[in-house]
């Protein structure tokens, strides 16, 4: 699904909605950028924004062309921008496979801007009494939290705003992570046999991810 068609109603999904409020012609880093699909899709409902990415592994096929790409380990590095360089920065579903969040928080801290915001999803507790998917659909996509063998531990929104906070960053808001379009299309498809896409819309719909988004003092 482009975003381009959701550039006059970001509402409709909370991570557009973020992206939506960057400043025009603003500085967008993606931590934890995994497939790069989320963030062309950022590319497609802000083409203005300069579009910047880290990731633990090489450069993935999926990220746009014009993004500026850093190959590095947020538990341990410095990453290689001055201080103050960004608007905002996301990272979705990356803190719950970190050991340590220290080396996370400072460099979050470091590279906003004043002013500048973050955008920080992961699992709810939700996730934890979640139903696996079973027969033909086990392993198609993560349920429970512990389907994912790669995940560390849950974090909760409670202990990011207490980081957030121990970095000097103010705590905005937080709350349900959504798209409202995958959300209602649960109720059909749950009239026709089970599949990713049936799977994908439970999540949104029962709220399977949290998030919280804070700003730099």
């Amino acid at each position: 699904m482009n975003w381009k068609g959701w550039r006059r109603v970001p509402w409709i999904d909370t991570r557009a909605a973020f992206v939506a409020a960057v400043r025009r012609d603003g500085a967008l880093l993606d931590l934890g950028t995994s497939d790069g699909s989320t963030l062309a899709h950022f590319a497609e409902l802000r083409p203005d924004l300069r579009l910047h990415a880290v990731d633990i592994a090489p450069r993935p096929a999926g990220a746009p062309s014009e993004v500026e790409f850093v190959v590095a380990d947020l538990e341990r590095d410095t990453l290689p921008w001055p201080a103050s360089t960004f608007d905002a920065i996301t990272c979705m579903h990356v803190v719950e496979h970190l050991h340590d969040l220290g080396n996370f928080w400072k460099e979050v801290s470091r590279l906003l801007r004043p002013g500048g915001r973050i955008y920080i999803e992961t699992p709810s507790p939700k996730s934890l009494v979640a139903s696996s998917a079973t027969g033909k659909m086990a392993g198609q996509t993560t349920q429970n939290f512990w389907d994912d063998p790669s995940h560390v531990r849950p974090v909760t929104i409670g202990a990011m705003a207490q980081a957030a906070r121990s970095v000097n960053l103010r705590v905005e808001t937080a709350g349900t992570s959504r798209n409202w379009l995958f959300a209602l299309a649960y109720w059909p498809l749950r009239l026709v046999p089970v599949s990713r896409k049936r799977l994908v819309a439970r999540l949104h719909w029962t709220g399977w991810s949290a998030y919280l988004i804070a700003s730099k003092i």
